[in-house]
């Protein structure tokens, strides 16, 4: 899984496969597995009901941009779970 994600992400950054904020310093550096799943190590789900849909709470600020490099809609849930 870790080098499927790994891979995913740096073919979505392009030809550089560079980005920031997965360090402090902001530094750019080419994503590891390890680094994304560390980043969306913290996401959490919030519990929806019938007229409050589920919300994936964000932590971190670099959070968005790893979901988006995989092409992942949080905005999307499904339900029941297929």
């Amino acid at each position: 899984m870790f080098c499927l994600i790994e891979r995913q992400v740096r073919r979505a950054l392009g030809p550089e496969q560079t980005t920031t904020g997965l360090y402090p310093d902001n530094r750019r550096v080419r994503p590891t597995g390890r680094m994304i799943f560390y980043h969306l190590g913290e996401l959490t789900l919030r519990i929806g009901h019938i007229t409050d849909p589920p919300t994936v709470q964000i932590t971190r600020h670099v959070q968005p941009h790893l979901l988006d490099l995989l092409d992942t809609d949080i905005g999307q849930t499904r339900w029941p779970p297929t």
